[in-house]
């Protein structure tokens, strides 16, 4: 049995997410065996590098698999593609040694999230963005992120449903830039809970709007109550941005600056 490694875009606007489900074939991973299956004329189970929820997009999610079949990374890739539909996309293939798991591998998660913070927003960036029609304090809004920085509980930025058996997780940065009209958060982590990420912007979207203070984000935590953080935020506006593994492993690192930028 052969181990390979792929890399994988999509664009999550009409998937139910990237896990498999009973009731419904849109999802990423469906689509995604579906194609590998039939190039390699056997059925394929895969394993990802996190799971994105419903609607949320990914730049370069990482999954690993094996099979039996003798294909090459070029047949793989080119053969796989071109049953993918058009918003699902693979953009590397590698052969990987069987101590290489997807998930487990991993080192580090990426993610970004959109904001166009404006009235009157381009409608290329709808799909791509959440907006926010009143101003928001970037300065306030990286000043509350700072206490997020760590190893905490976050069980009150923890979905419902989530089914980790712990809520601790290690925030490595936050960083959040402006540029025109374009909101952009990079948040990094271990690992990320259920709907993590997503509660955390609504919590700091509440910090730019001034509804709750900075230095509540401290106290939000130590409640560890999601109905004291703010809404979920949009999936649309959240991309996957990629894990990142040992050097050992050669595999792609994610590029920020040369993916997901949109302008106003």
């Amino acid at each position: 049995m052969q181990r390979y490694a792929l890399g994988i875009e999509y664009e999550g606007t009409h998937y139910k997410g990237w896990q498999k489900q009973k009731k419904t074939s849109l999802t990423i991973q469906e689509k995604v065996e579906d194609a590998l299956s039939k190039v390699a004329n056997e059925e394929i189970k895969t394993i990802c590098s996190g799971r994105t929820d419903s609607g949320v997009h990914a730049a370069m999610q990482v999954i690993h698999f094996e099979t039996s079949s003798n294909r090459t990374n070029k047949a793989l890739l080119l053969g796989s593609n071109s049953i993918l539909p058009f918003d699902i996309n693979i953009i590397w293939v590698k052969k990987v040694t069987n101590n290489f798991h997807g998930r487990f591998s991993a080192k580090k998660r990426s993610y970004r999230y959109h904001i166009f913070n404006g009235r009157h927003q381009s409608v290329l960036n709808r799909k791509f963005s959440s907006i926010i029609k009143e101003s928001l304090d970037i300065v306030s809004m990286q000043k509350a992120s700072n206490y997020l920085i760590g190893e905490k509980d976050f069980s009150s930025f923890r979905g419902a449903g989530c089914q980790s058996k712990s809520a601790k997780r290690n925030i490595f940065e936050i960083n959040i830039k402006k540029n025109g009209k374009i909101i952009v958060i990079d948040i990094s982590a271990n690992a990320f809970l259920l709907n993590m990420v997503r509660i955390i912007v609504g919590t700091l979207i509440d910090v730019g709007l001034n509804k709750i203070n900075p230095e509540s984000i401290k106290e939000i935590l130590l409640l560890k109550d999601r109905t004291k953080a703010g809404k979920t935020a949009e999936a649309k506006g959240l991309f996957y941005v990629g894990p990142e593994y040992e050097e050992g492993f050669n595999l792609k690192k994610p590029r920020y600056r040369r993916k997901l930028v949109l302008t106003d």
